[in-house]
């Protein structure tokens, strides 16, 4: 399909248009360095329009007028004039609910959508967003999640009046997920919702900033991997610079190799690697509770196993080419000896962070 996109270079804009062209569609971006005869032209092709355009913050008032009320009115216009039905979702604010002057020309903006859709029979889809965030965000502009996660990230202090402030935020993944399902499933037209909101409070979302900037310190990552967190996790991330991009992490060497602890979980143990010299045996101890998984990544490594209570035994070999993973029970003793002759290295995951005050580690040797 060919998509237009206004205000291609915003925020929502240049995510929306990634989103468009990995689905394959031939997007045609408006901005203001466009012309309004390509503008034009670009309508005449369109197939469906994002009139995500607007002016939100300005010191000129009138500029509201200019960018939302009568942009929109041009894009209408157009399109009534090449004789277009085309469907055309228009991205409003939750401040026309609001008296001021910008939530203002958004409704009358939205006035003027619904008027071309009475005029024309086309489809179009309002959208009151409210406090958007994710990558490529504008710091201090408009989102004070985008503040929050480029002012921690660069030391830099942020301001809260009431951290108890309730608050509803959307990401720009799923606003962009949800645009784009408007082209793969026919919805009813009118006032449509993202369906995938976050509440919280102002406070809460500092909080979770704050413990992405103590990751690379103390190793432990926040649970990143579902909901508010990993939405908030990726939006911060973004703000770093190519230069921070790596980090180091401690190192600790010995006459038997290194071992590096490289990320803790809240609730889910923690990674590590170790390297061990060849004939160099690793280990020796048993847990009572604590378990671990090994994976040879280079290397011949022989386990050998005995349980504390029967004396049974078990040996195994496994060398790096066959990403075989090894577990260790609990009860039952176990060491890792390097029986090659090149550096072992072994990727490790235990289930618990290491507490050096209850390690659940008791040395004893094997056969």
């Amino acid at each position: 399909m060919n998509i237009v996109v206004t205000g291609s270079d915003g925020f929502i804009g240049k995510n929306l248009c990634i989103f468009l062209q990995e689905k394959h569609h031939k997007v045609l971006k408006i901005n203001r360095k466009t012309s309004k005869n390509k503008s034009i032209e670009y309508l005449m092709q369109a197939d469906f329009v994002f009139h995500l355009a607007g002016i939100n913050r300005t010191l000129d008032l009138s500029e509201f007028n200019t960018g939302n009320l009568e942009f929109t009115r041009f894009i209408v216009d157009s399109l009534i004039k090449l004789d277009r039905s085309t469907p055309l979702v228009f991205t409003s604010s939750s401040q026309v609910e609001a008296n001021n002057d910008y939530g203002e020309s958004k409704l009358a903006a939205e006035k003027i959508v619904q008027t071309y859709s009475s005029k024309t029979s086309a489809d179009i889809y309002i959208y009151r967003l409210k406090n958007v965030f994710g990558k490529w965000c504008k710091p201090n502009y408009n989102s004070f999640v985008a503040t929050f996660c480029y002012n921690i990230l660069n030391n830099i202090d942020i301001s809260i009046n009431n951290p108890k402030t309730p608050i509803s935020l959307l990401y720009i993944d799923d606003v962009c997920k949800a645009f784009i399902g408007l082209l793969e499933e026919k919805k009813k037209p009118g006032f449509q919702e993202i369906p995938l909101e976050f509440n919280t409070t102002v406070g809460d979302v500092a909080d979770i900033i704050y413990s992405f900037k103590s990751n690379r310190n103390n190793l432990i990552i926040e649970r990143v991997g579902a909901n508010l967190i990993r939405a908030l996790y990726s939006c911060y991330l973004s703000y770093t610079t190519p230069s921070s991009f790596n980090y180091s992490i401690p190192r600790y060497e010995d006459e038997r190799g290194v071992f590096c602890e490289m990320l803790k979980t809240k609730d889910s143990g923690q990674f590590s690697f170790f390297t061990a010299h060849p004939g160099i045996t690793r280990g020796g101890h048993y847990h009572h509770s604590k378990s671990e998984k090994f994976l040879v990544i280079k290397g011949h490594a022989n386990f050998k196993f005995e349980n504390i209570n029967t004396g049974e035994r078990h040996e195994l070999k496994v060398d790096g080419s066959k990403s075989e993973v090894v577990e260790t029970i609990p009860g039952w003793t176990h060491d890792i000896t390097n029986c090659g002759n090149e550096e072992l290295i072994v990727m490790l995951w235990a289930n618990e962070i290491f507490d050096r005050e209850q390690p659940d580690t008791f040395p004893r040797e094997l056969f």
